[in-house]
């Protein structure tokens, strides 16, 4: 068993560090690697990939379209079929009793509780809104729909 201080990396696993501009016996030397002079010889020279030879390029060529409502509230949204699929009869189903569930993966502004599938037990559930089907499922299973 090798020591901490005897540890090694595998052979063949690093490289030493190319040292440019330290002498001509380095064969690194005088240009560095980068040729003669030009702009590709310079410090931060060069235009880069999306640069294309003067030419309009592509992201201007394309129109402008579409809105991002940074105002816009999104639900995550679960089916009462899930749930009675997931939970026990009389269980409290909550937003955060979801996520450590894992059947909600993330939370965002909300959950929203759509009303696919069949809901055969009485349930609590908790949510920040419900469609009609929804609640008309969760309370002819004898449970109750309550928005926070």
């Amino acid at each position: 068993m090798p020591r901490l201080n005897e540890l090694r990396p595998a052979p063949g696993a690093s490289r030493k560090r190319k040292r440019v501009g330290r002498g001509l016996g380095s064969g690194h030397g005088k240009q560095s690697g980068r040729g003669a002079k030009g702009q590709l010889a310079r410090a931060g020279g060069g235009k880069g990939p999306q640069f294309e030879g003067g030419q309009m390029p592509l992201t201007r060529r394309l129109p402008k379209h579409g809105f991002h409502n940074v105002f816009r509230t999104e639900y995550s949204l679960i089916n009462v079929g899930d749930l009675n699929d997931l939970f026990d009869a009389g269980t409290v189903v909550t937003p955060e009793l979801l996520h450590e569930t894992d059947a909600v993966k993330q939370i965002k502004d909300g959950l929203k509780i759509l009303g696919d599938g069949t809901l055969e037990k009485p349930l609590v559930v908790k949510a920040h809104k419900f469609t009609k089907s929804a609640v008309g499922k969760i309370e002819a299973a004898g449970g109750k729909a309550e928005v926070i």
